[in-house]
């Protein structure tokens, strides 16, 4: 690890204005140290953010939550509020990592982890995310954990996060600060797909902090459920999951939200599979036909294209479980 300059500044002013060309934001949840370690980030000055005023959950005035930056997973995961309005988060959140880490990882270092491909992490192999025009050797590799949606020639990487599937689903915005003022980002905008520039991950600019996540009311949340398909049952990110939300009256399917992850570059939010669920009937056969219209632009290759039927199989149960509840 090549030295770097180390900046603890007391106030949230103080660390945007410490921000600048070479510089990484430092908090707990983030995979920044594994990643210099590495030689994968080399940054010129670190600004450990820990001690900021960011770890409350406060109630918005028109109802839904406003989440601090630094509030721990396992203590959001635990807010009577999230698991009584939004239990998908909840569930979404004890579904990743262990408890230890979740003891330690934060709101906004969750949403700003990177990709656990192992092309990215081993410098052996080309990869266009460490260093952009390099190749993608991940291509016509081992692709059991790559994505199917979204997908482009530069790179078919996965987002790894539990959290992020769900709060796409919630229709969250991310806050962000920087000496510019405030600005605040749709979760579903935050994170980029991969394009021709895979290494841009998320809307950021590079002299923004996260400040805040904030949830909006939305009652259909009441009933919402994520469910995680993986290769063992804890510590393994998702082959593939869903955070689904589904308000039934009469047979009929009133308000959907769905989102899907272990499937792409970002959290992937299924506008169609909703579009073709609100106004039908909450049958096993619409919500796979819901499920197949998502799924029609996938892209795959021989190592995971299971991953199609897994996800449509996924969608298909969870709303099922929500048609009953």
């Amino acid at each position: 690890m090549r030295p770097f300059a180390y900046v603890k500044p007391l106030d949230i002013a103080e660390a945007v204005e410490a921000i600048g060309p070479g510089a990484k934001f430092l908090g707990g949840g983030t995979n920044l140290v594994d990643l210099m370690r590495e030689g994968i980030e080399r940054p010129e000055t670190v600004v450990d953010i820990t001690g900021l005023p960011l770890d409350e959950v406060d109630e918005l005035p028109g109802g839904g939550l406003r989440i601090g930056a630094l509030v721990r997973n396992n203590a959001l995961a635990a807010d009577r509020r999230v698991r009584a309005a939004y239990p998908v988060l909840s569930q979404a959140i004890l579904a990743g990592a262990s408890p230890q880490l979740r003891n330690m990882a934060t709101v906004g270092g969750n949403l700003l982890q990177r990709t656990r491909c192992r092309y990215f992490y081993d410098q052996a192999y080309a990869c266009n995310k460490r260093e952009p025009g390099a190749g993608c050797d991940a291509l016509g590799g081992f692709t059991r954990g790559h994505a199917v949606l979204g997908v482009s020639e530069s790179c078919i990487a996965t987002h790894p996060s539990d959290m992020c599937v769900a709060l796409a689903a919630l229709d969250a915005t991310v806050e962000v600060r920087s000496v510019r003022g405030t600005r605040r980002i749709p979760l579903a905008d935050f994170h980029l797909l991969p394009g021709d520039t895979p290494e841009v991950e998320t809307a950021l600019a590079a002299d923004e902090l996260v400040t805040a996540v904030e949830l909006p009311p939305a009652p259909v949340a009441a009933n919402s459920r994520y469910r995680k398909v993986r290769d063992r049952a804890s510590y393994a990110f998702a082959l593939v999951s869903v955070a689904a939300a589904l308000e039934v009256r009469d047979g009929t399917v009133t308000a959907a939200r769905l989102a899907l992850g272990g499937v792409a570059a970002k959290p992937w939010r299924a506008h169609e599979a909703e579009r073709t669920l609100v106004g039908g009937p909450a049958t096993e056969e619409a919500f796979g036909r819901a499920a197949e219209a998502e799924l029609v632009p996938a892209t795959v290759r021989p190592g995971n294209a299971f991953k199609v039927e897994l996800a449509r199989a996924t969608i298909v149960a969870t709303l099922r479980e929500l048609a009953d509840d």
